[in-house]
C-alpha cells in the first residue's frame, strides 16, 4: 500500500474557483479556432432553419391550409423538408468536428497531466494512492469529454435557438411574450437553486469515486497479503463504507439532476396552457390570425425547450468541471525541484594527460560545472550531519555523518525504520534534506543536475518492479543504449542468463503483470541485470538479494563482486553474512548511527552488530 508521511486527511470542499477551471478548459479548447468558427457557423444555419421552420407554419395555415391550395401546401412541404435537411446535416456537421475537438482536447490534457506528474516529487506519491491518481485519467477526464463532446455544443445551440425563438415570438406578439418571458424566469431561478445543490453533490461525487477506484486498486495489488492474513471480511467492511459513502453522493447529486426535468416539464405546461388561454382570447379579438397563433404555440413550446435541454446539461458540467477542476489540482502541484548546474559530461583524455569534454559514449565520466570546470567521477560520497524527516514533525535521521571513498563497500543494518533505506533514499534526491550536507565527489548534491545525479547511481531496490516488454528490455531499462551483447554479459553478471536461456522466447520473452511469470528470485536477478548495464560508478543496493535463496546467492557473489569492483557500494542487508566484507558498516538505531567498523571491529566491541551477528538480537 502507499505511504502517507505526514498525510492529514482532507475533508471535502466544493470547487474552489469554477471560473478559473472553465478558463483552463477553454485554453485547451481555444487552440481549434477554425474549427470551433465552422462549428458557430453550422449552428446558426441550424438555428436559422428551426426557426424559419417553425415560422413558416404561419403562411402554411393562413395562405394554404384554410383557403384549401393543396397543390401549394405541397411546394411549402417541399421547401419545408429542404430547410429541415440542411438543418439536419449542419446539425450532423458540427456533431463530428465537436467529437474530434474534443478527443484532442482530451489527448492533450492526458498528455500535459502525464507529462506534469513525471515532474512531481516523490513525496506526491508517497500522500497520494494509485487508484487516486489513475482516477484522474479515468473519470475525470472521461467526464471532460463528455462536456466538450456533446454540452458545448448541445449549449450552444439550444442558446441560439432560444434566442431566436424568443425574438420570433416578440416579433409575432409582444404581450404574449411577455407572458412566456415572466414563466421563464421562473425556470430559470429553480435551474440555479438546484444547481447550486448539484454543484456541491457532483463534487462529492467526483471525490467519491475516486476514493472508491484508489481503494479497489490497493485491494487488488494486495490480493495475497489480504488472504494468508485472513483480512476478506475487514476488507469488505471498508469497502461497503466507501462505496456507501459513493452511493449517498451519486444519490443526492443525481436526485437534484433528476429533479429538474419534472419541475421545468411541469412549468412549461402552465406556461402553455396560460399561452393557449391568453393567445385563443387575443384571436376571438381580432388581436392576430390563426397562422399567428399556431406559430406562437409552437414557439411557445419550442422556447421552454432549451432550458429544459440546458438544465440537463448543466449536471453534466457541474461533474465535469469538478472532474476537470481535480485534473488540474495535480498539474498545479509544484514540480520536483532541481536548481542544480553541474552535469554530467563523457570524458575523454588528451595527449598531455588531461581531460577533455566530448560526445560520443565512453566508460570516463565527470562532473561539469558551471564555469566548464571539470572534476572527476570518483563516487566519493560523504553526509555530513545530516538531518532528515519526511515531515517537519517527526525527524527520520539525526545528525547522521559518514564518508563512502570511492570504491568502498558501505553496509547499513539495523532494525527496520532505523533509516537504512532513507539514507540511500536522499543520496538520490528523492527527498530533500532538512540541515546538514551531502557531497559527491566534494560537490554538493543540490548543486548537481538531478538527472545527471541519478545517472551516476545504479539502484536495486527490493521490491522489483518489472514493465511490460521482453526481458531484454527490462534490463536494458537503465541503459537504452546498450547493445544485446551487454545485455547478455549484465545477465551473466548477475547469474540470471541461464534462467533466461531456459524461457520460451529467452531474451525476447515478454513479462507482464509485473513479471508475474516469474519466481521473485528471478525478477530481482534482472534487477540487478538492470543495474549492471548501466554500468555506473556508485551502486545502491537496497536488500538486493532478500528474495534469492541461498544457493542462488553464492551463484551469483563473484558476480556481484565483479559488479561492485572499483565501485562505491552501499548495501542494506538483512543477512549479515553479505555484508562481512564491506569496508565499514553502520549499525543504525532510530535515525542514529550507534557503531561503525569493519566486521572483525564490530564483533570484537560486543555491541549491537554481535547480537545481531550471533542471534542474540533480530533486525525486526
Amino acid at each position: 500500500m502507499a505511504k502517507r508521511h505526514g498525510r492529514k486527511e482532507n475533508k471535502f470542499a466544493k470547487p474552489g474557483n469554477m471560473k478559473k477551471t472553465l478558463r483552463k478548459l477553454l485554453s485547451y479548447v481555444g487552440k481549434y479556432k477554425v474549427l470551433l468558427t465552422l462549428v458557430v457557423i453550422f449552428l446558426m444555419i441550424n438555428t436559422i432553419c428551426t426557426v424559419l421552420g417553425a415560422y413558416m407554419l404561419k403562411p402554411i395555415v393562413n395562405d394554404y391550409i384554410i383557403p384549401g391550395d393543396f397543390s401549394g401546401l405541397a411546394r411549402m412541404m417541399a421547401a419545408l423538408i429542404v430547410i429541415y435537411v440542411v438543418g439536419a446535416m449542419c446539425s450532423f456537421a458540427y456533431s463530428r468536428i465537436m467529437v474530434h475537438i474534443s478527443q484532442k482536447t482530451v489527448y492533450a490534457i492526458r498528455r500535459d497531466l502525464f507529462e506534469h506528474m513525471q515532474s512531481l516529487p516523490i513525496p506526491y506519491f508517497d500522500k497520494h494512492t494509485h487508484g487516486e491518481l489513475m482516477s484522474r485519467y479515468t473519470n475525470d477526464i472521461d467526464t471532460v469529454s463528455e462536456m466538450i463532446n456533446n454540452s458545448i455544443g448541445t449549449l450552444i445551440s439550444n442558446a441560439l435557438t432560444f434566442i431566436g425563438v424568443l425574438g420570433m415570438m416578440f416579433y409575432l406578439s409582444w404581450q404574449l411574450t411577455l407572458i412566456t418571458v415572466a414563466m421563464l424566469g421562473v425556470m430559470v431561478l429553480v435551474v440555479r437553486k438546484i444547481g447550486k445543490h448539484s454543484r456541491i453533490y457532483f463534487a462529492k461525487q467526483q471525490k467519491a469515486i475516486g476514493e472508491v477506484n484508489g481503494y479497489i486498486e490497493e485491494m487488488i495489488e494486495g490480493q495475497k497479503v489480504i488472504k494468508v492474513f485472513n483480512h476478506e471480511r475487514k476488507t469488505k467492511e471498508e469497502f461497503y463504507q466507501k462505496n456507501e459513502a459513493y452511493r449517498k453522493s451519486a444519490t443526492a447529486a443525481q436526485a437534484f439532476a433528476g429533479a429538474t426535468m419534472p419541475v421545468l416539464g411541469n412549468l412549461a405546461h402552465v406556461n402553455y396552457a396560460i399561452t393557449c388561454c391568453v393567445g385563443g382570447l387575443l384571436a376571438i379579438a381580432g388581436g392576430f390570425d390563426i397562422g399567428t397563433l399556431v406559430v406562437f404555440l409552437q414557439s411557445n413550446r419550442q422556447v421552454s425547450q432549451p432550458i429544459n435541454i440546458i438544465s440537463q446539461q448543466v449536471n453534466t458540467i457541474l461533474a465535469s468541471v469538478a472532474g476537470a477542476e481535480r485534473v488540474f489540482e495535480v498539474m498545479e502541484e509544484t514540480p520536483e525541484a532541481d536548481q542544480g548546474k553541474v552535469v554530467l559530461v563523457n570524458t575523454v583524455e588528451k595527449e598531455d594527460g588531461t581531460w577533455m569534454e566530448t560526445d560520443r559514449h565512453t566508460d570516463h565520466w565527470a562532473w561539469k560545472k558551471p564555469d566548464g570546470a571539470l572534476v572527476p567521477l570518483m563516487g566519493d560520497v560523504r553526509f555530513d550531519h545530516v538531518v532528515f524527516g519526511y515531515n517537519d514533525e517527526k525527524m527520520i535521521l539525526h545528525g547522521i555523518s559518514l564518508f563512502a571513498k570511492p570504491g568502498q563497500k558501505i553496509a547499513f543494518v539495523g532494525s527496520t525504520g532505523a533509516g537504512k533505506t532513507t539514507i540511500t533514499n536522499l543520496i538520490n534526491r528523492l527527498y530533500e534534506i532538512q540541515s546538514g550536507t551531502i557531497t559527491y565527489d566534494g560537490i554538493d548534491i543540490r548543486e548537481i543536475e538531478k538527472a545527471s545525479l541519478r545517472r551516476s547511481l545504479g539502484v536495486v531496490l527490493q521490491d522489483t518492479h518489472l514493465f511490460t516488454g521482453t526481458i531484454a528490455d527490462n534490463i536494458r531499462y537503465s541503459n537504452l543504449e546498450a547493445t544485446d551483447e551487454e545485455v547478455i554479459a549484465a545477465a551473466k553478471l548477475a547469474n540470471a542468463d541461464s534462467f533466461i536461456r531456459h524461457l520460451p522466447q529467452g531474451y525476447h520473452t515478454m513479462l507482464s503483470g509485473d513479471g508475474e511469470n516469474l519466481s521473485q528470485g528471478q525478477r530481482q536477478l534482472l534487477a540487478i541485470a538492470r543495474a549492471a548495464v548501466a554500468n555506473p560508478p556508485v551502486l545502491i543496493l537496497d536488500e538486493a538479494t532478500s528474495s534469492i535463496d541461498t544457493r542462488t546467492e553464492k551463484l551469483i557473489e563473484k558476480g556481484m563482486d565483479r559488479l561492485m569492483g572499483g565501485r562505491t557500494v552501499f548495501v542494506i542487508a538483512h543477512r549479515l553474512s553479505t555484508v562481512r566484507n564491506s569496508r565499514a558498516i553502520m549499525v543504525l538505531e532510530q535515525g542514529e548511527i550507534i557503531e561503525r567498523g569493519d566486521h572483525e571491529d564490530l564483533i570484537a566491541q560486543g555491541g549491537r552488530y554481535y547480537q545481531l551477528y550471533t542471534g542474540q538480537a533480530e533486525l525486526a
